[in-house]
């Protein structure tokens, strides 16, 4: 009788096992967080002088890859945001360096071009964004005309009745949840679902009400909705991801998903939600570091409660540097350098304006606990994720994404780029190029901010070695810290490397052509 009970419970066992393999996604899942204007050295495990403590970000870089010398196609959000989604460097579009506020549109996708989401849709995944979109939307007014312009003004003209065009939804993503562009910045503070806004804004947003700091004064006197909570947003993606998660792998446990959570954090305002103000000894932005570091804990955690963490991809990373702002105050105040070890920040052509972290997670696959010093840009998610569906990618597509798999999986020592291009906050005006340890930028200055006109960037002003050039070349094997312009000691290189920006830019792709 015993044997016969413990000989049932083995086949139900079996039989229980069996079941839970046959629901599991043959293809891996993929959770894609992009922080925002979170520097190479906010965290504690690619800056060990960090002042703020980042344990779960920290843990996906010992249980999986930690990448040293990847960049964000652009210095800020919408270019880099666009090049991420398409593989395509933003400055070959119309407006392609733009960066969105209020209303702002429309989408800089054009329709009809092949996207991360929607290569992952037609290949059998559910996508889902939740966060931040900001690159581009159409909103209509009354009469259904688009509505154009920026401000307050602009989106008092919306009829949020109607459906919004050029979104998530239009470009691949079967979900959405978030904002139109940065949430506690922007004339528009409101949720969108899908294509709608199902809360619109009612009235000024009080600024009186906010917190008070340095870290705390970036925010439009927009329209706000009623449950919009400028010091919550984040912990509400956050529910929205793991609504998705838990939903997702209930309902359609043999379906692989993509998820793609485009955090607030930590662009400024600095507003971390009140259970986090006062968690470190480095102030209100420290605070919200933290902050953006518990998401990925929850996220990751969501992730194993549910059972699928070791077929999940997890790819983390920032859309560019850490905004002036919070350098200035974070260096002064905290002895906390987001920007460590590089020169520049938000907006700049040099390194602290796009070397960015980026971890990558992935059980049995990329080897735990490893360093990869591959040259990298955030185009290539898309043709890497397209190798590992095993789908080729067409000629019209992701022309600057290049295939980083063999990297991830250690099985590429030799380089796999032959070169990287890199736009500022100018476009098309302020381009760079970099091959092997040879930078060359386009233009002079930061090709951003403003050092020589904005007194608190005066003190980490440079000299130029080389002020008459048309341009700047470092060597960054030698110099790191980009303070020496070899553009007159070495013009064959220079001319080398401008002979390639020009030629990537007139053929419009980086990536070679497919035979």
């Amino acid at each position: 009788m015993v044997v016969s009970r413990v000989v049932g419970l083995l086949i139900w066992q079996l039989m229980l096992a069996t079941s839970l393999l046959a629901a599991e996604p043959t293809k891996p899942n993929i959770l894609l967080i992009l922080a925002d204007d979170l520097g190479y050295g906010d965290v504690r495990c690619y800056n060990d002088q960090s002042k703020v403590p980042t344990p779960h970000i920290d843990r996906l870089a010992r249980e999986g890859m930690r990448f040293t010398d990847v960049h964000s196609p652009s210095t800020v959000c919408t270019p880099t945001r666009y090049s991420l989604m398409t593989g395509q460097m933003a400055f070959r579009v119309p407006n392609g360096g733009t960066v969105f506020t209020g209303v702002g549109g429309p989408s800089l996708i054009a329709p009809g071009r092949l996207t991360l989401p929607s290569m992952l849709r037609d290949d059998g995944y559910a996508t889902a964004c939740v966060g931040k979109w900001h690159v581009g939307l159409t909103f209509f007014d009354q009469g259904g005309q688009p509505v154009r312009g920026d401000g307050v003004e602009a989106v008092r003209q919306v009829d949020f009745s109607r459906p919004i065009a050029g979104g998530p939804l239009d470009h691949g993503f079967e979900h959405f949840f978030g904002t139109a562009c940065c949430p506690t910045t922007d004339w528009l503070y409101a949720f969108i679902e899908n294509d709608r806004v199902p809360v619109p804004p009612t009235r000024l947003l009080d600024k009186s009400r906010l917190p008070k700091h340095p870290y705390a004064n970036d925010c439009r006197a927009g329209l706000i909705a009623p449950d919009f909570p400028m010091e919550e947003v984040d912990l509400v993606f956050l529910e929205k991801s793991r609504e998705f998660l838990e939903r997702h792998v209930r309902q359609s446990p043999s379906k692989p998903f993509f998820l793609f959570h485009s955090a607030q954090a930590v662009h400024l305002p600095s507003f971390a939600a009140p259970r986090f103000q006062g968690t470190t000894q480095a102030g209100p932005h420290g605070d919200f570091i933290h902050q953006l570091d518990h998401v990925v804990g929850e996220l990751m955690a969501t992730l194993e409660a549910l059972g699928v963490a070791d077929n999940t991809i997890v790819i983390f990373t920032s859309d560019n540097g850490p905004e002036t702002t919070s350098v200035i105050h974070m260096r002064a105040d905290y002895g906390h350098d987001g920007a460590r070890p590089w020169r520049g920040v938000k907006r700049d052509s040099w390194e602290g304006g796009h070397r960015v972290p980026f971890l990558v997670r992935w059980p049995n696959r990329v080897q735990a606990g490893t360093t990869c010093s591959q040259l990298t840009s955030l185009t290539d998610v898309l043709a890497t994720v397209a190798a590992i569906l095993g789908a080729k990618l067409p000629d019209n597509a992701a022309e600057d994404s290049f295939n980083m798999l063999p990297a991830w999986l250690g099985e590429s020592p030799a380089p796999i780029r032959p070169y990287l291009l890199q736009q500022a906050f100018g476009g098309q005006r302020t381009l760079s190029i970099r091959r092997g340890d040879w930078k060359y930028l386009d233009h002079t200055g930061s090709g951003g901010n403003r050092y020589e006109n904005d007194p608190r960037l005066q003190p980490f002003q440079l000299p130029d070695t080389a002020a008459n050039a048309p341009g700047q070349l470092y060597h960054l094997a030698t110099d790191p810290g980009e303070t020496r312009n070899l553009a007159f000691e070495r013009p064959e290189i220079v001319t080398e490397l401008k002979t390639l920006l020009d030629q990537s830019k007139i053929g419009g792709r980086s990536r070679p052509s497919q035979p």
